[in-house]
């Protein structure tokens, strides 16, 4: 009996996987509703390049290590997709409420209950006035020139 549509057995995924490595995955075409006349495209799109300098700033203020070759790329891929997106023309199409947009999204009944502090607290490790204390998140790091640099612009600015 077969319980779920979905359901296959060991043979059909090993003559899935067989088809699969033959097939050429730069023909394959995505199902999607979206129009493929667009209005962009890669020759349109400016490269952002990161200096030294932003990306020591970046590391700064987010602690999170991008000076390597491969750090810095995934950046300026990131800001290049979001100008990419920001670049895409959206006049006359309708927001999108959902990505399953042909199920029905069955919502469960909101059920308010009273809930009791002293309880909910006592999940807590640590509590200081009744609020739950947490680990500190952005520890600064050792200063540097490039910090103190930008500390003293902003100074000067704010005595002016």
């Amino acid at each position: 009996m077969n319980f779920c549509k979905y359901s296959c057995s060991i043979n059909t995924i090993l003559i899935f996987k067989r088809n699969f490595s033959k097939t050429n995955l730069n023909l394959m075409k995505p199902i999607t509703r979206i129009q493929s006349n667009k209005s962009w495209s890669k020759q349109q799109q400016n490269t952002v390049k990161i200096d030294k300098e932003t990306v020591n700033l970046l590391e700064r203020l987010s602690l999170v290590d991008c000076a390597n070759e491969q750090s810095l790329k995934l950046i300026e891929n990131a800001v290049n997709f979001a100008n990419a997106i920001h670049s895409v023309e959206t006049e006359g199409v309708e927001p999108l409420i959902t990505v399953a947009e042909d199920r029905p999204i069955i919502l469960r009944e909101d059920i308010v209950e009273e809930s009791n502090k002293k309880e909910i607290l006592q999940n807590a490790s640590v509590i200081e006035e009744d609020y739950f204390v947490v680990p500190p998140g952005n520890v600064p790091l050792e200063s540097d020139d490039l910090f103190e640099k930008h500390k003293v612009e902003v100074k000067i600015n704010n005595v002016s």
